[in-house]
Formats: structure tokens, C-alpha cells, sequence
């Protein structure tokens, strides 16, 4: 009896684990149109911010609330080194003179950012906190865009870390937009889309993939 009861024990054990490990698998895929309103998925990691799943026009989405007017961010999928993409749609809007900040990221929270700036009007790449790279970004406000950040192993103990950003229906720009070399390898962690209300307006993510890198 006693060793029927193990045996059922590991098997529930067992199931009860599977999705997990599915989830840790890539492609991974997010676009919200099976999770729950007012909640996050299980799988989420939410470091701070009041991210909740909402829905409208017929489409479900994550949502930052417009306050505070801190930065906030939740992880998804594998925590790998390297080789990876992540992309996800997002959607900031202005108020008078204030604008949001927000972008995607890999390699945990230490690892590299790609950054839409409107207010310095740029597109950035960071390293934790230390600005990378930079250039000329003229952002619209209101607008869903489509961020890619790419994190690629370049052989011969260099990395290359490239971005770039384009209008959600667009076409997606054949080459990369902003990019970094690194010597210094990247350490593993989860991918991650973080935002900073400044404007006091909601920001909006939607489409979350992590893909091996092209």
C-alpha cells in the first residue's frame, strides 16, 4: 500500500511539474489572449509595478498603471546566456512636456536594455544602468511599436548586442538599428519588458516572444 501511494505521489509530482518545463522551452510566446483580465500569467515574474492583463478593442494586453512614476519591469521565459531574442509590442503616450520611458531586455535584471527615450529622443542600449549606446529616435506618442533586443555570441570571446524598433503593421527593418560588441560574456537570466510612467499615462505590452537569434 505503502508503495502505491509513492508511486501515485511522484506521478501527481510528475504532472504537476510538466508545465513548467514547458514553459521554459523556446520558442516562448505570450500574446495574453488566454489570461485572465485583472491578473498576471503564473508563469510572470513581476519585480515591481501594479502589471495587470486587460482587455480592449478586442485584444487583451498588459497594462502598467500611470502611477507611480517609478520604473518597473516583470521577466518571462528561459533564463539563458546567450543567442537570444526578444521582442514584444509597446505602447506609450506623452502628456504636455512629460513622456514615458520603457523597453525589453535580457539577461536578467543586470543584463542589457533596449531603450525607447522620447523625451532625449533616442533609441539606447543599456548594460544594467550604463548607457552603451545611443542614437537619433523620433518616437510618436500613442503609437504600439515593435521592439527586438538580440543578444549574439560572435565567436572568439565577443558578444554582439543589437536593437532596433519599428511601427506595429510596419515591416521590420532588414538590419539592425543600434548595436554594442562586449568582450565580457552575459550571464544567464530571464528576458523582461520594463516601463517608466513619467507622463502619468499607462503603457501598454502585448506579444511577448523569446526566439533563438537569427
Amino acid at each position: 500500500m505503502k508503495s502505491c501511494l509513492l508511486m501515485l505521489l511522484l506521478l501527481a509530482c510528475c504532472l504537476a511539474s510538466f508545465p513548467l518545463f514547458a514553459e521554459d522551452k523556446l520558442p516562448y510566446q505570450q500574446d495574453f489572449e488566454k489570461a485572465e483580465v485583472g491578473k498576471v500569467p503564473a508563469d510572470f515574474l513581476v519585480l515591481d509595478g501594479g502589471f495587470v492583463v486587460k482587455e480592449g478593442h478586442g485584444n487583451k494586453f498588459l497594462e502598467l498603471p500611470g502611477a507611480p512614476l517609478e520604473t518597473f519591469a516583470v521577466q518571462f521565459g528561459p533564463a539563458e546566456t546567450d543567442n537570444l531574442s526578444v521582442s514584444a509590442f509597446i505602447n506609450g503616450s506623452a502628456k504636455g512636456r512629460r513622456f514615458p520611458v520603457f523597453g525589453v531586455g535580457l539577461n536578467g535584471v543586470a543584463g542589457y536594455k533596449l531603450q525607447v527615450s522620447p523625451a532625449k529622443k533616442a533609441l539606447e542600449i543599456y548594460k544594467d544602468q550604463d548607457l552603451k549606446a545611443t542614437i537619433a529616435y523620433d518616437w510618436k506618442s500613442g503609437a504600439w511599436l515593435n521592439l527586438r533586443l538580440q543578444v549574439k555570441n560572435a565567436g572568439s570571446g565577443a558578444w554582439k548586442i543589437e536593437g532596433k524598433v519599428w511601427p506595429k503593421g510596419g515591416a521590420e527593418p532588414s538590419a539592425w538599428m543600434i548595436s554594442v560588441d562586449e568582450k565580457e560574456p552575459p550571464q544567464p537570466g530571464r528576458a523582461s519588458v520594463y516601463g517608466s510612467p513619467f507622463a502619468g499615462t499607462p503603457i501598454q505590452f502585448d506579444d511577448f516572444k523569446v526566439e533563438r537569434s537569427r
